[in-house]
């Protein structure tokens, strides 16, 4: 069963479309209007291997935060769609990535219940425009709308760019290895009979 979903939001602030499928190759056709964020999600489908087009507009003359927000928002309710019941996934994912002189660690449980957990100590408040605040705000709005379970921990690092993109490239692997099918999985893997 394809594991694919088209999700739309539009809003007085913004207008976001994400085409997602789970089991992709890496293929990323990203148009946010924020060029760093661009590049983050481009790094995410494609150490994921998941196949995403996003079309994004939005209030960025006021500046990003609706944007990068909202992006999370329908990301995040794109991945709890096209798992559907989540019958014979792994559930959990676990990478540690680094880069360079960084090392960030990953982990994400889909189990249904939202929770983010994010100690990433940033060095700089902005990349070139970008408020790096909004990183956290990403993060969050995708755990929530998702329903997972997310943990983002800087273990070292010094260069906020290379933080960041490790950040990106880690929950890619962990999210990667969570939504994976695992033949051995009967069902759900839970002993309380739902996620």
């Amino acid at each position: 069963m394809p594991r694919t979903v088209s999700v739309e939001r539009v809003t007085k602030e913004t207008r976001i479309r994400v085409v997602l499928d789970i089991d992709g190759t890496g293929d990323a056709k990203i148009s946010t209007s924020v060029p760093f964020l661009d590049h983050m999600l481009n790094l995410f489908a494609r150490h994921g291997l998941f196949d995403l087009q996003i079309e994004a507009t939005g209030d960025i003359d006021i500046d990003f935060h609706h944007t990068v927000e909202d992006i999370g928002i329908v990301l995040g309710d794109a991945f709890r769609q096209a798992l559907g019941e989540k019958r014979g996934i792994s559930r959990y994912g676990h990478a540690v990535v680094p880069m360079d002189e960084t090392l960030v660690s990953a982990t994400v449980d889909l189990s249904g219940r939202s929770y983010l957990v994010y100690q990433v100590l940033l060095p700089k408040i902005k990349i070139g425009e970008f408020d790096l605040e909004l990183v956290r705000e990403f993060f969050s709005a995708f755990a929530a709308n998702s329903a997972a379970n997310l943990h983002l921990n800087l273990l070292y690092g010094d260069n906020t760019h290379h933080i960041v993109e490790a950040c990106f490239k880690a929950f890619a692997r962990a999210m990667d290895g969570a939504t994976r099918l695992d033949s051995r999985i009967d069902g759900l893997l839970t002993t309380k009979g739902t996620l």
